[in-house]
């Protein structure tokens, strides 16, 4: 088996923004035409990402409107620890049992890229970027225009230097990183919407991944979540403000606001948002295959069916006067179980676990299914960690957490136990 490498950007990519941008808005706080010298900057960076001007004189052309220096590249580092993308703020274990596998390859710089990379265990020596050139004061004053990153093709033009030996992949949002699958250098290239989306480049890519969990889900690598956010569909229907739509899309849903509920809609639902007065039948929620939960901006008893929804393993959050706390228990309940303040379920709270896997079974309340379900634990030899059950008149729910590897087939074998409504892996 060959072994395999991931080539991964960094610049919009591993963290939410373009840095040089950044170090802008940094060294031209107080100067009077910084708005002005701003836009300049961005354009010059679009332009490059999109294939539209060369990198070299993208990158010349903004070095020279900076006015940095190293005191300015501190306060940047600072601010870029905060802008580590979120997907992959939440995947250190990847990085770090894939430590010698992944490069960060950007045409960014060293001064800034290294020091942010470093704590997900990223190795000094795979890390390739262009170094500033310092007068003798600290301030920037250029590059060092012999790095081949420094060139129109760049990263076409390391990998060749490089001869690395195995199955390629490359992660980034960028022309520059399309090229390598342009030249024939790497297998497969991903294009990564989390933070920006560039038409110019997915319209190429060999897949979209609009989170490293997506790209750690296809290609059945170390993940923090088990199925990628931005494969549930979230169905907003109704008055729904901003704020809560807003909620769900930044934490990685995605979202689709529609007029009414069509079939379609129903079908492929995980998460359904509805604004006050908006309604759902017991018939259409039978047909709610993919449905885990619903948010209500009102009084959800009058409009949906709490009996049917229950049965099902649906859980409902409303509150019709804080509609962001809506979005952020449906959040809370996909990632980590919480049901607190759930309207039809009982409630559950609890914190994430670290280092292990934890289970989400919901069954109807009746003896012995417990007793049936650690069973399966136990036959597979899986020591549990902690274990939380709260049950009401109707069903049981209970989050069990492990810290030990396990087959696929203990996830089959909890699915098909007797009296089962519906079971989900969390992470």
């Amino acid at each position: 088996m060959s072994k395999k490498y991931y080539i991964i950007d960094f610049d919009s990519t591993f963290t939410q923004v373009e840095a040089l941008d950044e170090l802008a808005r940094i060294s031209l706080r107080e100067h009077p035409e910084r708005e002005q010298i701003y836009k300049k900057i961005e354009d010059l960076t679009n332009q490059a990402m999109d294939g539209k001007l060369s990198f070299r004189e993208s990158l010349a052309g903004r070095i020279q409107l900076l006015e940095a220096n190293k005191d300015h590249l501190k306060q940047l580092v600072k601010h870029l620890k905060k802008q580590v993308s979120t997907s992959f703020s939440r995947n250190k274990n990847f990085f770090s049992r894939h430590a010698d596998d992944v490069l960060i390859v950007s045409g960014g710089f060293k001064e800034f890229i290294t020091p942010v990379v470093l704590p997900f265990h990223i190795k000094k020596e795979n890390i390739y970027a262009n170094t500033f050139v310092f007068n003798e004061e600290g301030k920037i004053v250029g590059y060092d225009e012999a790095n081949p990153l420094s060139f129109e093709g760049g990263k076409v033009k390391l990998l060749r230097e490089l001869q690395l030996q195995g199955e390629i992949h490359g992660i980034g949002d960028g022309y520059s990183d399309f090229q390598l699958k342009e030249f024939g250098m790497i297998k497969k290239f991903y294009a990564f919407t989390e933070n920006i989306e560039r038409k110019s480049v997915t319209e190429k890519a060999d897949h979209i991944t609009p989170s490293l969990d997506e790209f750690l889900y296809v290609n059945n690598l170390p993940s923090a979540i088990s199925y990628p956010k931005n494969r549930i569909l979230c169905v907003v229907i109704g008055d729904v403000p901003d704020i809560a739509v807003k909620y769900l899309k930044k934490d990685g849903f995605s979202v689709k606001q529609v007029a009414s509920l069509e079939e379609k809609h129903i079908a492929a639902a995980g998460i359904i948002l509805m604004g006050n007065k908006a309604s759902i039948s017991p018939e259409e929620l039978s047909r709610a295959a993919k449905l885990k939960v619903i948010g209500y901006l009102g009084n959800s008893k009058k409009y949906i069916s709490h009996d049917t929804c229950t049965a099902m393993g649906v859980v409902i959050f409303d509150n019709i006067r804080k509609p962001e706390s809506v979005a952020k228990r449906i959040a809370k309940f996909i990632n980590n179980g919480d049901s607190f303040k759930s309207s039809n379920f009982p409630n559950i709270q609890l914190p994430e676990v670290k280092n292990g896997h934890r289970f989400i079974h919901i069954h109807r309340n009746v003896p012995g299914v417990m007793a049936k379900v650690n069973q399966v634990f136990a036959g597979h030899g899986i020591n549990i960690v902690s274990q939380f059950l709260m049950t009401n008149e109707c069903i049981g729910y209970v989050i069990t957490d492990i810290s030990a590897e396990y087959d696929k087939q203990v996830l089959k074998d909890l699915k098909n136990t007797n009296n089962t409504i519906s079971f989900r892996v969390l992470y």
